[in-house]
């Protein structure tokens, strides 16, 4: 009689984040789907990771839907790898309406690389948070970090104007634009301009591109400038065209960072507001559970329904009862 067949135990926190820092890419993709769901060892797991955090560089990628961002990822990989740096990239990608996956992957796009121990690539459904990236982005960007990889590249959803997220995230973004969309100055208008550090003119070779050039530099002349002018870079992503000196505008801006300390000050910014984002997650569960669980609110929705109170006072209630 064949003895049944045991089912392994699922690894312990302390044994995943091992084998994650082991370059274990199982273990990788385990993390980061503990992490992207917000699973219970989610959070223990992070503790034990972020004191081996901080040696990739994050590169943030964005701009209109059209523009090329995925070819010139792919081409930005191809580069990177030719010098023997290992790449992660997040894709975020528009969110099913049925599965609440991500939706036309960009891993389906850079099929290329998937025998490529060097290389990572992970699609995110964005789940309808705003600016163009998932909730638990930079969370995801740690695990990446710990594994080992020397650049992530985050790209946003593009699906419109305001995907500004990224600038708060990213060490270098890089904001895409191509001629013949209608409108030269739209990127200004939704103040995603402001937050890019290189502008990248893709698909240079169709008619308007010298134009575009011109009104983009027109526009950086008019911003008020804290020490770095951006520069603008003309590539043919499709051809492999420009990528050079596009790295080498991106070196150019990691040493300015460096030079100026303004790479630590962006990392504090960024270490502020996630903290204040997760803690804003938790105080909501709390003040959802109240709302709906505690005797002390059980009336509250009639008696708003009813309008004999406004929400703010029943909010007020609700504040003041953590603080009870």
């Amino acid at each position: 009689m064949t003895a049944p067949a045991t089912v392994a135990a699922p690894p312990t926190t302390a044994d995943l984040a091992e084998r994650l820092r082991a370059g274990d890419r199982l273990a990788l993709t385990r993390a980061i789907t503990q992490v992207e769901n917000r699973r219970p060892a989610a959070a223990a797991l992070l503790r034990a990771i972020t004191p081996h955090t901080g040696h990739a560089y994050l590169l943030g990628i964005t701009g209109p839907p059209g523009g090329g961002k995925s070819t010139l990822t792919t081409q930005l990989i191809k580069a990177l790898r030719a010098r023997g740096e290992r790449v992660a990239v997040i894709a975020v990608d528009p969110t099913s309406a049925i599965s609440g996956g991500a939706l036309l992957g960009d891993r389906i796009r850079m099929l290329e690389f998937y025998q490529d121990n060097g290389v990572f690539i992970r699609s995110m459904a964005s789940r309808g948070v705003l600016g163009g990236l998932a909730a638990t982005t930079g969370e995801v960007t740690r695990v990446l970090d710990a594994f080992g990889f020397d650049w992530i590249i985050i790209e946003t959803v593009g699906v419109g104007q305001g995907e500004v997220a990224v600038a708060g995230l990213a060490d270098t973004t890089l904001l895409i634009e191509v001629p013949g969309l209608g409108d030269d100055v739209q990127a200004i208008k939704a103040g995603v301009l402001e937050v890019a550090d290189i502008l990248v003119v893709n698909k240079a070779d169709k008619e308007g591109a010298t134009r575009l050039v011109t009104t983009l530099r027109g526009m950086l002349s008019l911003a008020h400038s804290t020490g770095w002018s951006p520069p603008i870079v003309k590539t043919i992503a499709a051809e492999g065209q420009g990528i050079t000196e596009l790295l080498a505008e991106i070196a150019k801006h990691r040493a300015y960072l460096d030079t100026t300390q303004q790479r630590a000050a962006r990392l504090r910014t960024r270490l502020r507001a996630e903290t204040l984002d997760r803690a804003g997650d938790l105080l909501l569960a709390r003040l959802t559970a109240l709302l709906d669980r505690d005797p002390a609110f059980a009336g509250a929705l009639d008696d708003l329904a009813a309008r004999t109170v406004d929400p703010a006072a029943i909010a007020a209630a609700l504040v003041a009862q953590l603080g009870a």
